[in-house]
């Protein structure tokens, strides 16, 4: 097998993991995944301001504290921090290693920048070869910009097993196990629903390893002594991230997810297997990343008696100062009837503005808001100060055929490998979303919340929301599966009953996931919602009180 690490799931992740990874027990690779939409944007604006950024300059630092340990120990690390400058970031590299006196020998893949001049990014979605030639040639650290998270795994076990364009079921395997360890810690008890039961009540969750075999098959485990668990309820927890229907594309193949096995391995030690593939897509996905304008916020405290009033007296107010165009209220009910303290009888009015005129969005609505102080409703205050408006950006989804980018590796001795695409390619169906409710279930109920019987993961993919909910026993997933239909949800959650939602189902997984489109509108970047990610989507669903069979368990399996 091939011990693979994870020390990053996110630009901003646990500053100290690869000093824990690496410190912690054996590893082959150790990884670091820093790139997200959002965060794409962020680099995008770091190289306007200087052309030599558009990196991950937070890894520089961590490299710095163990680049010595990982070449005395043989583990190699691969990492997509190279975001949109990777040559920038393996000379950056190349210069510390000099000045350190290590002999580390560094390649890079790039190709993934597609030229769009209105855009401020647009970047494909590399896969795993480019990485995979970057090792074969001997390489310690490989940096690359966009390729897709589990690349980053995919590419070492390809380079470790010597598997081609053809070996899909072994490919799939491989990718499901990236999909599990990218974002670090949410596979050994971060953000897991039922944290209550992890042994250190979900205190500090190690970071995550897969051991990849031969065949594709998979143990997820991590580090002896750490914190958090891996279980089966863990791993299906980060398998339902951020994920569509069964069919989970990439730019090497394209993974059945309703072919996963889980099965407990011993302790913290989950089996994953059975995955099939098939040929991936004729096309890359394209993440384009454009300015969309300016925006600016305020939040007024409305206290006491007869909250709707002074809302729409703020509102009012607001509009007849800066115009209608563009104005967003949001009135967040979080005053309790008779309260004792004025936070707890107070209610939150976020008003925000958008607008592609950076002045009308700045001080002109700031200072509109301010105004209000003494002439408005009665206990006026606000949570914010005037400030000037900032940028957003608007993420959008393209395509280009995979033989339109020249993804290239660039070796340690600078030697530059173009790498071809797959030969073979076919058009991937639309996966058939579940209606649900096929399954009649009687029996005595009873009041309670539905996270009682269930656990959840939500995440965001560009302005769409994905709501992944589990069930903990074939018991609880034969109810789930008939109850739990798209008319439900919108019941449960109001703000998806408008919008387009398709809802699979992934028995293997006792699963169902939702795709809700349009949730978050441009995107992360542009989103004025209180939960911009839809990070907290599946708890508020869980939270919600519902009729439960009487006779479900709430134990854990």
């Amino acid at each position: 097998m091939i011990r693979v690490g994870n020390a990053s799931g996110f630009y901003g992740d646990r500053f100290t993991a690869w000093r824990e990874m690496l410190d912690g027990g054996e590893l082959d690779v150790l990884t670091g995944d820093y790139l997200a939409e959002l965060t794409m944007l962020i680099l995008a604006r770091d190289r306007l301001r200087d052309s030599d950024l558009g990196y991950a300059k937070t890894f520089l630092r961590q490299l710095e504290t163990c680049l010595g340990t990982a070449l005395d120990r043989g583990v190699r690390i691969v990492t997509n921090a190279g975001g949109l400058n990777p040559a920038g970031l393996a000379a950056a590299i190349e210069k510390l290693a000099n000045r350190l006196g290590l002999p580390a020998r560094i390649g890079y893949v790039e190709g993934d920048t597609i030229q769009r001049p209105d855009a401020l990014s647009a970047n494909a979605y590399l896969g795993a070869f480019g990485i995979a030639a970057c090792l074969d040639a001997g390489a310690d650290v490989v940096v690359t910009g966009r390729v897709t998270d589990a690349s980053l795994v995919v590419g070492p076990a390809v380079a470790r097993y010597g598997w081609g364009r053809d070996d899909l079921d072994e490919l799939a395997g491989a990718t499901v196990a990236g999909h599990l360890v990218e974002c670090g810690a949410q596979v050994t008890g971060g953000n897991f629903s039922f944290f209550t039961e992890l042994p250190d009540g979900g205190h500090r969750p190690g970071f995550p390893i897969v051991e990849v075999h031969s065949d594709g098959s998979s143990v997820v485990t991590k580090h002896p002594g750490t914190g958090g668990a891996v279980t089966v309820e863990t791993v299906t927890a980060q398998l339902l991230y951020e994920i569509g229907g069964p069919s989970y594309l990439g730019p090497d193949v394209v993974t059945r997810l309703d072919t996963v096995a889980l099965h407990a391995d011993g302790p913290d030690r989950v089996r994953v297997s059975g995955v099939r593939g098939t040929p991936p897509p004729p096309t890359l996905k394209v993440g384009v990343n454009n300015l969309g304008g300016f925006r600016n916020s305020m939040t007024f405290v409305l206290c006491g008696l007869h909250i709707e009033a002074k809302a729409a007296l703020v509102r009012g107010q607001i509009e007849e100062a800066v115009g209608a165009d563009g104005l967003e209220f949001t009135l967040a009910r979080t005053d309790h009837e008779n309260a004792a303290d004025t936070e707890a009888a107070s209610a939150l009015l976020h008003v925000h503005l958008r607008d592609g005129d950076k002045t009308r969005a700045g001080r002109a609505f700031s200072a509109a808001a301010v105004e209000l102080a003494l002439a408005s409703y009665p206990g006026c205050t606000l949570t914010t100060v005037p400030g000037d408006a900032t940028p957003y950006g608007v993420f959008t989804a393209d395509a280009v055929p995979q033989d339109a980018v020249a993804h290239v590796a660039v070796l340690p001795g600078g030697e530059r490998v173009p790498i071809a695409p797959p030969i073979r390619t076919a058009p991937t169906a639309q996966d058939e979303p579940a209606s649900g409710g096929e399954v009649a279930v009687d029996g005595p109920t009873r009041r309670g919340a539905l996270g009682e019987v269930v656990g959840a993961r939500s995440g965001d993919k560009g302005g769409d929301a994905n709501l992944g909910v589990w069930a903990r026993s074939d018991a609880g997933y034969a109810w789930l599966r008939a109850w739990l239909t798209v008319d439900r949800l919108a019941e449960l959650l109001p703000e998806t009953a408008p919008l387009t939602v398709r809802r699979y189902e992934l028995s293997n997984l006792r699963a169902v996931n939702f795709v809700i489109e349009g949730l978050l509108g441009a995107g992360v970047a542009a989103s004025t919602r209180f939960d911009p990610q839809a990070k907290a989507l599946g708890e508020l669903l869980r939270a919600r009180i519902v009729d439960l069979p009487a006779d479900l368990s709430t134990e854990a399996p």
